[in-house]
C-alpha cells in the first residue's frame, strides 16, 4: 500500500467514523427521557417495567442499525481497495496467445509495451497501479484502486450501502435541526448544520456514481470503452455499437451472478458473426 492509498482510506474511515460517532451521540441523546418532576405522579408498577424500558430500547435500535450499516460500509471500502480488480498475470499469457491468434488482423490486439503481457479483450493497462486489469473500468482515487471484473460487482454493493448510510445520516442532520435566527442557536447547531452539507454533497456524487454504473451494466459497457469508443479498436471495427451487450437482464445477471472470469472474445466474435 502506498503512502498516497494509506493517507486516503485513513481519511476516509476517519471521516466515516467520525460522523456516525457525532450523530449516533446525537441521536441517542434525543433518546433520552426528561427529567421527571417532582410533582409529577409517579407511574404504576406494571407501566414502569414493562413501558419506558420498552421504548427506550426501540429508540435504541435504530441508531445501532445505522452504525452497523456504517462499519458495513467501511468493511466494503477496505475489501474493494484492496482486493485484485482483475491484473492480468504472465501465466495467463498461453491462454490469452490462442484466443488473440483468432483475432482477425485488423483488430489491433497487442502486448503491453509497459509490463509486456498479452492483452485479453477489454483488458487496459493503468499507469497508477502498474498493471493490465481485465475488463478495466476506471482508476478510482477514491478506493486508491482499479475498478475491474473482479471487484467492479462489489464496488456496486459498496456504493449502494454507502448510499443507504447517507440518506440516514442526513435524515437524522436535518431532524435534529430546528431553525432560529440567532447566534447561540448558530452555536448549537454548526456541528450539526456542517455534518448535513457535508452528507448532502457526498450524497449527490455517490448517487450519480452509482446511476452512471447501473447504466453502464445494463448496457455491457466500461467507463472506459464509453469514454473511448473511437480510439479502441475492436469497437471501431465491430459491425454492432455495442458487440458484448446482451440485453438488460443477462447483462446484470452476468455481471452479479457470474462466478467466473469472461472470455469476452468468444462474445465478441458470436455477436459479430449475427447477421445484421
Amino acid at each position: 500500500m502506498g503512502a498516497g492509498g494509506l493517507w486516503v482510506r485513513t481519511a476516509h474511515t476517519a471521516l466515516s467514523g467520525g460522523l456516525a460517532l457525532a450523530l449516533f451521540l446525537h441521536r441517542t441523546g434525543e433518546a433520552e427521557p426528561p427529567l421527571p418532576s417532582p410533582h409529577t405522579r409517579p407511574r404504576r408498577g406494571r407501566e414502569r417495567k414493562g413501558g419506558r424500558g420498552g421504548e427506550e430500547r426501540g429508540e435504541l435500535l435504530q441508531p445501532l442499525i445505522f452504525v452497523l450499516l456504517v462499519l458495513c460500509s467501511v468493511l466494503l471500502y477496505f475489501k474493494v481497495s484492496l482486493m485484485d480488480p482483475g491484473f492480468v498475470k504472465a501465466e495467463e499469457e498461453a491462454k490469452v496467445y490462442m484466443v488473440i491468434a483468432q483475432v482477425p488482423t485488423h483488430i489491433k490486439m497487442r502486448r503491453c509495451g509497459y509490463c509486456m503481457v498479452k492483452q485479453p479483450m477489454r483488458a487496459k493497462h493503468c499507469q497508477l497501479c502498474q498493471h493490465c486489469v481485465r475488463r478495466y473500468d476506471h482508476h478510482c482515487p477514491w478506493i486508491e484502486n482499479c475498478v475491474g471484473e473482479n471487484n467492479h460487482p462489489l464496488f456496486i454493493v459498496y456504493l449502494s450501502v454507502q448510499l443507504i448510510v447517507l440518506l440516514w445520516g442526513g435524515h437524522i442532520a436535518w431532524s435534529g435541526l430546528y431553525f432560529e435566527q440567532s447566534w447561540d442557536w448558530l452555536q448549537r447547531n454548526i456541528f450539526l448544520l456542517i455534518s448535513f452539507l457535508l452528507l448532502v454533497i457526498f450524497t449527490i456524487v455517490v448517487l450519480l456514481l452509482l446511476m452512471s454504473h447501473l447504466y453502464l451494466i445494463s448496457c455491457n459497457t466500461t467507463t472506459w470503452e464509453f469514454m473511448s469508443h473511437h480510439r479502441i479498436s475492436y469497437l471501431r471495427h465491430s459491425e454492432l455499437e455495442n458487440p458484448f451487450d446482451q440485453g438488460v437482464v443477462l447483462n446484470f445477471w452476468k455481471f452479479f451472478c457470474s462466478c467466473h472470469l469472461t472470455t469476452w472474445e468468444k462474445i465478441y466474435f458470436h455477436r459479430n458473426d449475427e447477421p445484421v
